[in-house]
């Protein structure tokens, strides 16, 4: 039996027969306070606001009933090990990214971005309207985990390179850094993939121990200070067209809580995700202009280099067919993308288009 059988039999199992036990639910009483680790160095622009943003919705909701503790990665566990964290027990609740996760189970990437997914609009109708959040949790449940959605990057860059882009044989042998689904098609591209925290990137970058990478988008980026390094900037990528970030409880915790801190957990993460996504675009026009005043090129991957990138991703998705629950989520992510996207290139693509014509 495999690891993701066992823990599927033994948690869900596990649930399900303290449910036949229990006539009604044991609340822990009185104040109380959540650690939350995160993947996100201290202050790192809009990724560790979300987290604080959560933490503090979930504070003000329950009137101090609960208070959490945001730690940034490294203050207790590292970036990397706050799944393994909340899971175990060490820590209450996560924030980050949950493509970090994809050696866990390959499921976890759709709850942040996958090549060529969904964008920050189509993913929020799918989670909210759709089969989203309850495949989350789903998902969640065979590792002890309550998930929910709680940041959103909004569409991420292609990212900075050492030199020009002409070609797909450029990546056979590039030294970069891109986590989740998106680096696994990079390496079918030849490219030597990294996974680092975000807080590492620059001096990686720095020292040649990168030719290149991606982070997030403009705003981000240029607070990153990666345009010290390198000056050639792709701002258009295929492998986050949207980047939800996540909040996960551990299960045990979360349904020790009443239901009213419950619910105050979900709608804390809800407003977070909405804010966190204004908060980049908001942030993300005036910084590209600052970027560009400042000598960096902007640039887009030729089409043959588009060709590639889809052809990796297809062997991507093809490596993970045999997983049942891996190809359940993926059908019904694919079915509600191909459902909104009809509706929002007709009305708002074309609007957009007509309105920039119009005025220039």
């Amino acid at each position: 039996m495999d690891r993701r059988s066992f823990l599927k039999t033994s948690a869900l199992g596990g649930s399900a027969a303290a449910a036949s036990t229990l006539a009604a639910p044991v609340y822990a009483q009185g104040k109380r306070t959540l650690t939350m680790v995160t993947s996100w160095g201290r202050g790192l622009a809009g990724v560790f606001d979300a987290a604080v943003k959560t933490a503090e919705n979930i504070t003000a909701i329950t009137d101090g009933q609960i208070t959490v503790d945001v730690k940034a990665a490294g203050e207790l566990v590292g970036a990397f090990e706050v799944f393994d964290a909340v899971t175990s027990g060490q820590a209450d609740m996560y924030h980050a990214a949950d493509y970090y996760f994809v050696n866990q189970h390959p499921g976890f990437a759709f709850f942040t971005g996958v090549p060529f997914g969904m964008t920050a609009t189509e993913l929020n109708n799918w989670y909210y309207h759709g089969n989203g959040m309850a495949m989350h949790d789903k998902l969640g449940e065979i590792f002890g985990l309550k998930s929910f959605l709680a940041g959103n990057t909004g569409t991420q860059a292609g990212g900075w390179f050492r030199k020009e882009v002409t070609g797909p044989e450029d990546f056979n042998g590039l030294k970069f850094r891109m986590p989740g689904l998106g680096g696994k098609a990079l390496g079918y591209m030849g490219a030597s993939v990294q996974n680092l925290p975000g807080a590492e990137v620059y001096q990686a970058l720095a020292s040649g121990a990168l030719d290149g990478t991606e982070w997030i988008g403009p705003w981000a980026d240029e607070k990153a200070g990666f345009q010290e390094i390198t000056k050639f900037y792709y701002t258009a990528g295929f492998h986050e067209p949207a980047a939800g970030l996540s909040v996960a409880t551990n299960r045990e915790v979360f349904e020790g809580l009443t239901p009213a801190q419950q619910a105050a957990i979900e709608v804390s993460a809800g407003h977070a995700n909405v804010w966190n996504l204004s908060q980049y675009l908001n942030n993300n026009g005036a910084a590209l202009e600052r970027l560009k005043a400042g000598g960096v090129k902007v640039l887009e991957f030729p089409d043959s280099v588009w060709d590639a990138f889809g052809a990796a991703s297809e062997q991507v998705y093809a490596e993970f067919a045999d997983d049942e629950l891996f190809a359940e989520i993926f059908a019904d992510y694919r079915a509600s993308m191909a459902a909104s996207s009809g509706w929002i290139t007709d009305s708002i693509s074309a609007y957009r288009t007509q309105r920039d014509r119009v005025l220039g």
